[in-house]
């Protein structure tokens, strides 16, 4: 990798960029991390939230912490954003920034310069548009078979969470966020589940203590 120099001391950095959404199978952000590992990133940062989620935690500390010359790699343009405002929102961000942004095996958006490719911004925004329709697409065929289930007279929506459904894993770290030593992002990384899942655990803990 050719480094840009930031100033005398610092190199340039390659953020690699992962995220699944809490309804995706874990392998498959396994898969990302892997695949994202051999295009030789130093540091990978790893997202469970919706792809249309307004927040995303990791990749706003990503960006925050990226500095000119830096350089971004994700796999899909679906893992940045799901939705075309928040996509153009991040190419907003990498031209101020100078940095380049790499799609793997379909499109980079190199604005180290200052400068952007009109054609290659194009070609981004259209890949956002496609990326929103098929999120839409998924939804509306989740909500027909939902529909569909709930006439059969089936049940619909998470099981009900108890303290015997509770993982182990998340009994492990619980005190420590009930003493302040880490906060429910950490806690939702230390489980490996969801921050929606954290919440709703920890609601239900809380909740039959009062």
């Amino acid at each position: 990798m050719k480094s840009v120099t930031k100033n005398e001391s610092t190199l340039s950095v390659t953020h690699g960029y992962a995220r699944c959404s809490t309804n995706e199978d874990r392998q498959d952000v396994n898969r990302q991390i892997r695949e994202l590992k051999k295009q030789g990133v130093d540091r990978v940062w790893l997202e469970y939230e919706h792809g249309d989620s307004v927040s995303k935690e990791q990749q706003s500390l990503m960006l925050a912490e990226a500095h000119p010359g830096d350089t971004i790699i994700t796999l899909e343009v679906s893992r940045l954003a799901r939705s075309t405002k928040q996509l153009c929102e991040i190419i907003d961000v990498i031209r101020d920034k100078r940095l380049r942004l790499v799609i793997v095996g379909s499109i980079t958006m190199d604005c180290r310069d200052g400068q952007m490719d009109p054609m290659t911004e194009a070609f981004l925004q259209i890949a956002g548009v496609f990326s929103q329709l098929e999120l839409s697409m998924i939804r509306s065929r989740v909500r027909s078979g939902m529909a569909n289930a709930k006439a059969k007279g089936k049940h619909i929506g998470r099981p009900p969470v108890s303290e015997a459904t509770i993982p182990d894993s998340f009994y492990r770290y619980y005190n420590k966020y009930q003493s302040g030593d880490i906060t429910v992002s950490e806690l939702s990384r230390l489980t490996k589940l969801s921050r929606t899942t954290v919440y709703r655990y920890i609601n239900h803990l809380e909740g039959t203590k009062q």
